[in-house]
């Protein structure tokens, strides 16, 4: 399909830059197939949902991942901004460096803000190599946890452009930037529908009987990259890594048998639920590289709705969306949103999406 049949026009101060607090207190978009919009709001999820649905979450936690430098070691030294975006052993990382062309194969970087005061002193990462759009590989000084401890310490949490480019990061997005569910480390980015839930949401999920239900994919740095190919069959997605265990995908299958739907908060969820189901919709334990890549046309296999917030135009995600309800009913559904003043993207509202037949 051609990538211009997802594009949409949105004003920049839709763009949330805070999210809503208490977290559940955020808005609510109900979309359904061949039925009215409905505004309602996050705190309203229980009644939305039927005793025995199942919500499948992503567990996985963001890092600190963004860190600034400078290169020493020659005679000017430039200020270098890393994010990264894959830990290949104990000391070693890829990452997107801007910018590149400042950096060669050998070049020293020290992180950290002068003046910051860190446990572990400096920071520095030799490039050992040099890939295509602005990825490199840092060899770090630091090794295994003492590494995990000096990039928490000087790094910062990896907001999206749309956010940065309007704020810095601070302490307390290291909080806001995370959700409930967040175990195991590994994600550049946060799987931003589960940031809308409380303590006090989840205990009235559980009274209405709705189940909770826990996956892991780690969210690699192609969920920023735009689509750049005038159609989608040219583009092509980062893999990043997903895991459901044996327990869990018959935990899920058991609700289907009993007639419940499976609920995926988020994209990630989503991707990782239909990377893992076969054909007649069962879902197997998966710990495997996922680079599934949703547009109208798929069929879906194992999810029936879906909690996500509000997402850029000509984005994969807009296109999972389009995919999941009809691209003429989400372009009617962000138009609405729009107008009555939803808040969008990663700090933003949420839409609750129930399948198209």
């Amino acid at each position: 399909m051609r990538t211009d049949l997802f594009d949409f026009d949105l004003p920049s101060e839709r763009i949330a830059l805070r999210p809503a607090v208490p977290r559940d207190v955020a808005r609510l978009l109900v979309v359904r197939p061949g039925g009215a919009l409905e505004d309602r709001g996050v705190r309203d999820l229980p009644d939305l949902l039927t005793p025995g649905d199942a919500l499948v979450v992503n567990d996985t936690r963001v890092i600190p991942a963004r860190l600034t430098g400078r290169r020493i070691g020659r005679d000017t030294e430039p200020k270098i901004e890393a994010t990264l975006t894959e830990r290949l052993d104990g000391s070693h990382w890829r990452a997107f460096v801007r910018p590149a062309k400042k950096l060669a194969a050998g070049d020293v970087v020290r992180f950290g803000e002068e003046g910051k005061v860190c446990f572990l002193g400096q920071l520095d990462a030799t490039v050992e190599g040099k890939g295509d759009g602005g990825e490199v590989t840092l060899s770090f000084a630091f090794h295994g946890p003492v590494l995990d401890q000096a990039i928490s310490e000087r790094g910062d949490m990896p907001l999206p452009p749309y956010i940065a480019s309007k704020r810095k990061p601070d302490d307390r997005d290291r909080t806001d930037y995370q959700t409930l569910f967040a175990r195991d480390d590994g994600s550049v980015a946060a799987p931003t529908a589960g940031l809308h839930f409380t303590d006090e949401l989840l205990a009235k999920l559980e009274a209405r009987g709705v189940a909770l239900h826990k996956v892991t994919l780690h969210v690699g740095p192609g969920t920023f990259l735009p689509v750049h190919a005038e159609d989608t069959a040219e583009h092509r997605m980062h893999a990043e890594h997903a895991v459901i265990t044996a327990e869990t995908a018959d935990a899920l299958n058991a609700v289907h048998a009993r007639g419940g739907k499976l609920v995926a908060v988020g994209s990630t969820a989503m991707r990782t639920l239909e990377s893992a189901a076969d054909d007649s919709g069962t879902i197997r334990q998966f710990a495997e590289n996922t680079s599934i890549f949703i547009t109208p046309g798929y069929r879906f296999k194992a999810v029936d709705a879906m909690m996500t917030n509000f997402h850029l135009p000509r984005s994969t995600l807009f296109m999972l969306v389009s995919a999941f309800c009809g691209i003429d009913v989400m372009k009617r559904a962000y138009a609405h949103a729009i107008a009555e003043g939803y808040r969008f993207y990663s700090y933003g509202d949420a839409s609750l999406l129930f399948r198209a037949s």
